[in-house]
């Protein structure tokens, strides 16, 4: 401030400029201030309109991805529908390879071993009698066996299945059967009702005509086992009731040992039997037949999962360790009792082991299949030596001791050991899980089969023997099968 000339004090140009500066800095500031706000109102505005929009299309794109996936299970849906009802190649080629495998069980396996075990004069008969069943049977089974066995039999379909699949009418060359083609399931099929009238034959060795045993398994498959498969696998009541059978106990060995019991004994022994020596001719035939009906029997029980899938595994693998143990098995009690381990023992052995765990395969785990195998070779050791002896009837083969006891061990210990752990599902399935009353559903199946067979077999064997007689005539037997059934010898 300076004085004036009236004595007033004046401000000079700086303070002036500076107040003035100061005015100037608060309208700025005030104006920037309202601006401020305003900006910031208009950016809440734009953050609110973002927000709102970006919410639009959070939800927008939410509607579309729940279509698109609702679209994706639905498609997923329909296709999987689609999938059921289509061939599966893999299947398929499985299920091509299990059918040669079972068929060579039979040819040539079975006939090897049954002819190793044979005396030498009948070598050539045995041979004769299992080529020709599997030639036989192969047409009987085209013509009416699976129709009888799998086609609906309507208000009888309880017990037998109908006619409308004769000479397999219906069987076209798309036809399915789950994801494989229906012809190769009949195939399938087939070997097992090729190998279940052959295993027959072992009992009445050397003393059957050969003529009168192709007449006899013709009426056996028609009538008793085409109706015992329709049971179990073709929709009849022992699978309504909850047998499990996973690939023949029943159906196939205790269905011919029970025949092969019945028919030793309507025959009658050996010309003789019990004081003669019948031992083997060639144990080592015996066993290359017994290692080829290892090997086919996978195609047998894993074969009967009729996929190719892990269960078919499961069954392959307990298979070979159920086989294995009751080598060891009956090995043991061979060695204990007689002193020595036989080859022919431990081939019988297998052969005990593969039967007994043939209805578990696709039931049990690997420590089940351990215990199988074990109670067979050593009961079917039992059954196959002091209990014939016992009896003293003339199982040439031990068709009886080994498949209809090796079966009926193997289809009550399915009831002791299966397991949901291998079938899927929550309620128990065996007796170890709770469940014991599958034991008795077991045996049921067991009884079923044994009453049906063994009447309905010694009715056939009468039919036959009344129209073509059974036996050969004694001096044609001393001669041996092969030179008097049919015109041949080995050297």
């Amino acid at each position: 401030m300076t004085p004036g000339p009236n004595g007033m004090l004046l401000e000079n140009k700086g303070t002036k400029r500076r107040k003035t500066a100061r005015r100037g800095d608060g309208r700025r500031a005030a104006r920037n201030k309202a601006g401020g706000q305003a900006h910031r109102r208009h950016m809440e505005r734009r953050m609110t309109d973002t927000i709102e929009k970006r919410g639009l299309v959070r939800r927008a794109a939410l509607a579309a991805a729940t279509g698109i996936f609702a679209f994706a299970a639905t498609a997923g849906t329909a296709l999987a529908q689609e999938e059921v009802a289509e061939l599966s190649a893999g299947d398929t080629a499985w299920m091509l390879t299990a059918t040669a495998l079972v068929l060579m069980m039979t040819i040539p396996g079975l006939a090897l071993f049954y002819g190793g075990m044979v005396r030498k004069k009948n070598f050539v008969a045995m041979g004769a009698q299992v080529f020709a069943i599997a030639a036989l049977m192969s047409v009987v089974w085209m013509v009416i066996g699976y129709s009888l066995a799998f086609g609906d039999g309507g208000s009888m379909n309880a017990w037998v299945g109908g006619l409308d699949n004769l000479f397999l009418a219906g069987l076209t060359v798309d036809a399915l059967s789950g994801t494989i083609p229906e012809s190769v399931f009949m195939t399938f099929q087939m070997t097992f009702a090729i190998i279940t009238p052959a295993l027959i034959v072992g009992a009445f060795a050397d003393r059957m005509k050969f003529s009168s045993m192709l007449v006899f398994m013709t009426l056996w498959v028609i009538f008793i086992y085409a109706p015992i498969c329709h049971w179990v696998w073709g929709g009849g009541f022992l699978g309504a009731d909850g047998v499990l059978d996973f690939a023949g106990g029943t159906v196939v060995h205790i269905n011919a040992g029970i025949a092969g019991l019945v028919a030793c004994l309507v025959l009658g022994p050996r010309k003789g039997f019990g004081m003669e020596n019948m031992a083997p001719n060639n144990v080592v035939l015996t066993m290359v037949g017994a290692a080829l009906l290892w090997v086919g029997w996978f195609g047998f029980n894993a074969g009967s999962q009729l996929a190719a899938d892990g269960r078919a595994g499961m069954a392959m693998t307990v298979t070979q360790i159920a086989t294995a143990t009751a080598v060891l098995g009956w090995m043991a009690a061979e060695w204990i009792v007689h002193r020595k381990p036989t080859l022919l023992g431990m081939a019988t052995g297998a052969i005990a082991g593969l039967v007994a765990i043939t209805p578990a395969a696709g039931f049990v785990d690997p420590m089940g299949s351990l215990w199988i195998g074990l109670a067979s070779g050593v009961i079917c050791f039992i059954a196959s030596t002091s209990v014939k002896r016992a009896i003293g009837y003339d199982d040439a083969l031990d068709v009886f001791g080994v498949h209809a006891v090796g079966g009926i061990v193997g289809a009550i210990l399915t009831g002791v050991f299966a397991t949901v752990a291998i079938t899927g599902g929550d309620a128990p399935l065996g007796g170890l899980e709770g469940n014991w009353a599958q034991v008795g559903i077991q045996i049921k199946g067991v009884v079923a089969t044994i009453v049906y067979c063994g009447l309905g077999t010694f009715v056939l064997l009468m039919v036959t023997k009344i129209f073509f007689g059974l036996r050969v005539t004694p001096q044609e037997e001393v001669d041996g099968l092969d030179i008097s059934q049919h015109g041949e010898t080995i050297h």
